[in-house]
């Protein structure tokens, strides 16, 4: 059965269009029933470079730890904070 969807206004940016959903439920503009799942297959997450000090035993130790696995050391710190925060329910 066909509904009768609201007429998207037309957004003249990413900001104006963040701003309209924010403030919008889509329901009266989509109709969901004929949504598909898509596969962004290259689509890589977001991030965010930040600078943090730490005692040089650490690092070291983190090293270490990280060669041990024959994983790079970033990559083993950020896989530590994902599981602590899964590990507190993701809490902030």
């Amino acid at each position: 059965m066909a509904r009768n969807l609201k007429k998207i206004p037309p957004l003249t940016s990413e900001a104006a269009e963040r701003k309209f959903w924010e403030k919008h439920d889509s329901t009266p503009y989509v109709d969901w029933s004929q949504a598909r799942t898509v596969r962004l297959a290259e689509l890589k997450p977001s991030t965010t470079a930040i600078s943090i000090r730490l005692p040089s035993d650490l690092l070291e130790r983190i090293k270490t730890s990280a060669n041990r696995r024959d994983v790079p050391y970033q990559s083993l710190i950020k896989l530590w904070l994902a599981e602590k925060m899964e590990e507190m329910g993701g809490e902030a």
